[in-house]
Order: structure tokens, then C-alpha cells, then sequence
């Protein structure tokens, strides 16, 4: 990834952030329709659809620019100091400007109004501890497989996040890029802006969290971020 330009690796987490959007967003739409009114069936296709982009996305945008896709992986480099502060600023910016437009371009595709405002709260304390535990999941299994497994990564991320769909009572957002985006949709996956503060929150403790004992649990960190 060193030999990889900013612009490259800035466009490679724009589009991965978008394209994951695209899918988590999309196949919800397409699920709630196709359902006939069965939320269950309707997570289902979501989650599945959601846990296969992430390794394909992963697998194809990895080697450009370690396929970050979430501000809090990308913290969680800079906290391992494997990416340069300005660098993760720029990945952060793009992968949220990403997920908008990933969210925006999902509406025109299914014949929803561009833009909308969600309407669904999501502010219970069950969710936010659920965030918590899903990114706290999160982290600790990419940075698991990265120290034992690292050619698995992608598909153990892409298992994580559709097991984690179903375990953890929020569906396991575990991204303050996807939060803000689906904030903009009111849609199966939408989530009023007035709840996204503390999902946000709930996130990034989980993510230090998970990060810590990471540091602790799997002992000398193996480079997957990138470093300029």
C-alpha cells in the first residue's frame, strides 16, 4: 500500500465506503419489498447482502488502501500510529462523503426521492449498549485475523457483520460513516438524526475498547493499515 498514491488509496475508500451503502441500503429497500411484510426475511436478504459486499469490497480495495470503510478502523490505526494523522483525516472525510453519495445514488436507483430525512428513532439504551458490543466486536476480530489470519480478513469481517446483524438488537451499525449516511435515508435501514449522536458515541467506545484488548490479547500488531 506504500507504493499506492493518496488519490488512489482516497478514491479506493470513497467508492468501498459508497458501494457498502449501496448494498446495505439497496437490499434493505429491495427485502422490505419483497418480503410481503416479513421484517424477518427482510434482515435476512439485508444482512446477507451486506456481509458479501464487505469481502468483496475488502478483498478488492484491501491492497490499495486497507479497505477501511469505517472512521473507527481508520482511528484505530492512527492509534496503532499506522497511518499518519493527516492521512486518516482525509480517508475519514472521503469515507463519510462516500456513504452519502453511496446513499443518494441507491434512492435514484430504486425510484426513492434523492433526499430524505429519516424518521425512525433508534435512541433506547438497549441499542446504544448493542452498538457498543457490535464494534467492540468489530475491532477485535479484524485485528484477531489480522495477527493469526491476515489472507482471511475479509471474510471474516464480512461473517462478523452479517452475524452481527442478528445478535445485536440495533442490526450492528458499527460505523459512524454508515450512521450519518442511513440518516439520510427513510427507508428499512434509516435512523433519525436525532439518534445518531449517541450511536456514534456508543461506537466509539466500543471501538477503544476493543482496541485495548487487542493490543493486549493478540500481542505485537501486524501491519494492515497503511503507513505514508
Amino acid at each position: 500500500m506504500q507504493s499506492q498514491s493518496l488519490a488512489r488509496r482516497l478514491t479506493a475508500e470513497g467508492l468501498g465506503t459508497g458501494l457498502l451503502l449501496a448494498a446495505i441500503l439497496g437490499s434493505g429497500i429491495m427485502g422490505e419489498r419483497l418480503s410481503g411484510g416479513n421484517a424477518a426475511l427482510a434482515l435476512f436478504g439485508n444482512s446477507t447482502a451486506t456481509g458479501a459486499i464487505l469481502i468483496v469490497l475488502i478483498g478488492a480495495m484491501g491492497p490499495v488502501s486497507g479497505a477501511h470503510f469505517n472512521p473507527l478502523v481508520t482511528l484505530a490505526f492512527l492509534l496503532r500510529r499506522e497511518i499518519e494523522r493527516h492521512t486518516a483525516l482525509a480517508y475519514i472525510v472521503v469515507q463519510i462523503a462516500g456513504a452519502v453519495l453511496g446513499t443518494w445514488a441507491t434512492h435514484l436507483m430504486f425510484g426513492v426521492a434523492p433526499f430524505e430525512v429519516a424518521t425512525k428513532a433508534r435512541s433506547e439504551s438497549a441499542l446504544w449498549l448493542a452498538e457498543a458490543v457490535a464494534t467492540f466486536g468489530l475491532i477485535l476480530t479484524m485485528f484477531g485475523a489480522l495477527r493469526w489470519r491476515a489472507e482471511m480478513v475479509p471474510t471474516i469481517v464480512g461473517l462478523y457483520i452479517a452475524a452481527a446483524y442478528w445478535f445485536t438488537a440495533s442490526t450492528s451499525f458499527a460505523n459512524p460513516a454508515v450512521t450519518i449516511a442511513r440518516a439520510l435515508t427513510d427507508t428499512f435501514t434509516g435512523i433519525a438524526p436525532s439518534s445518531v449522536p449517541a450511536f456514534i458515541a456508543a461506537q466509539t467506545s466500543g471501538a477503544l475498547v476493543g482496541l485495548v484488548l487487542s493490543v493486549w490479547l493478540f500481542g505485537q500488531p501486524v501491519t494492515r493499515g497503511e503507513q505514508t
